[in-house]
């Protein structure tokens, strides 16, 4: 089939970043909008999101947020991999992760009265969405300084 390899890996022989072919970042893209665009929908809508695509009976308002919270998290990850020139794949996921964990912070907020641990599960799962994000951040500095 003679595939050159160059046009699918996200690194060079060098370990430097090599753009994805086209129609590999527009997939990841079209991916990225879809999850981002239902985990949004879930989660600031969800009796909406129930009603027309989680029919699941019965409604739990809080598990169409935790649904939402990490379809936002997947986005992210695909949303920021797409571009593997500008970051590399360890920064994307951390990042990404962060930001699904603290729309899963958030969520726990919001549901505060519907249940759970919130004097445990907050701080736990903030702790958890902060430790990503600097983990990322700290990933990002770290290969941008490298380029």
């Amino acid at each position: 089939m003679g595939t050159d390899r160059s046009t699918i890996t996200t690194s060079g022989p060098d370990g430097t970043a090599v753009e994805p072919a086209r129609w590999i970042r527009v997939v990841t893209l079209l991916g990225a909008a879809a999850f981002l665009l239902f985990g949004l929908w879930a989660f600031l809508a969800p009796q909406s999101f129930f009603d027309q695509i989680a029919t699941f009976e019965p409604y739990n308002p809080h598990l169409i947020h935790d649904l939402g919270a990490f379809q936002v998290g997947i986005g992210a990850v695909l949303l920021l991999a797409a571009y593997p020139e500008r970051i590399d794949g360890l920064a994307a996921a951390l990042l990404g992760a962060g930001v699904g964990a603290a729309v899963h912070v958030i969520g726990h907020v919001i549901d505060i009265d519907l249940g759970g641990k919130p004097a445990s599960d907050i701080p736990t799962l903030s702790i958890l969405a902060l430790a990503a994000i600097v983990a990322g951040y700290a990933r990002l500095r770290e290969t941008t300084l490298r380029r």
